[in-house]
């Protein structure tokens, strides 16, 4: 059986998998329409209020300004979420879900490389082999020809991949010494301040057909951005990362429903062998010792 802290990490990764997967579908909608510096405007200032609502309800408002916050870190990790969106939202307007997808999964391989030197965990020989095997499976995915690895899109795609590892690492860091509500805040405000001072030079008027957009946009992502803290938070790096390929299974879906498109057999052979590598990784975490338990309350 997997230690409780790893299987509620687990459970949160999925969660924040279905919820980013749908806001992913509405920034492809939107990149039609708006800038990407704006898009990642548009998600942090529609967020915002959800998150103070929630940092209100949980009573942590003081958590927010307390002495001892690691400000560098939060500015770095604000910094690199609003470059990952930038150059996720680039990509999506010429790549579907589902292709983009397969490209991202390169992070959770960075996350596993980077957990060794920043967090200090030790990454057993069948991580390693079980993690190569999934990125086997993406250029499955992808198809032998490789043609989808040099176009624009997919190498900001790639490139928002090792922003948004690097992000989730730094939050693992902060998470230790201080509440998952300054990390959702801080990105948020980051996102909302940030993108807009990039975009204000060529704001586009926001319309209202945009609104049931914008209102899916921000309740999508806080939730999804609630959810990835707490994975990270709760369970160790090298184990929750592996449970971001759900998200191929999410991509696949909404590029049915949205755009019609269906993927063809590499995509979902590829599809196959990163979720196998991952359910293996998973399997692989059991004989872990559970922590030396607490004492009664």
């Amino acid at each position: 059986m997997l230690p409780p802290g790893t299987l509620r990490g687990i459970a949160a990764m999925l969660a924040a998998c279905a919820a980013f997967a749908c806001m992913d579908a509405l920034l492809k909608v939107l990149s039609g329409s708006f800038a990407p510096a704006q898009v990642a405007a548009l998600r942090g200032l529609t967020a915002l209020p959800l998150v103070c609502l929630y940092v209100a309800w949980r009573r942590e408002t003081g958590a927010l300004f307390a002495r001892g916050l690691r400000w560098r870190l939060h500015l770095l990790r604000a910094l690199l979420t609003i470059t990952m969106l930038m150059l996720f939202t680039f990509g999506l307007k010429t790549l579907g879900l589902a292709e983009a997808y397969t490209l991202t999964f390169v992070a959770p391989l960075v996350i596993t490389l980077l957990s060794v030197p920043l967090l200090g965990e030790r990454v057993r020989a069948r991580h390693w082999v079980a993690i190569a095997v999934g990125f086997a499976g993406v250029v499955v995915a992808l198809r032998p020809d490789g043609g989808a690895f040099v176009s624009a899109g997919a190498l900001a795609i790639l490139a928002a991949a090792v922003c948004y590892a690097l992000s989730n690492v730094l939050g693992r860091l902060v998470s230790r010494t201080e509440p998952s509500a300054t990390l959702v805040f801080w990105t948020t405000m980051g996102l909302a301040l940030g993108g807009s001072a990039l975009a204000a030079p060529q704001w586009v008027p926001v319309r209202a057909e945009h609104g049931w957009l914008l209102a899916g946009l921000a309740v999508s992502g806080f939730l999804g951005q609630l959810a990835i803290s707490e994975a990270f938070r709760h369970g160790q790096a090298a184990a929750i990362a592996p449970f971001e390929y759900s998200a191929l299974a999410w991509g696949i879906a909404l590029d049915w429903l949205i755009w019609h498109a269906v993927p063809d057999a590499w995509t979902l052979g590829g599809g196959v062998i990163i979720i196998a590598s991952g359910l293996y990784l998973a399997r692989s975490e059991a004989p872990r010792a559970l922590p030396a338990p607490r004492p009664a309350a």
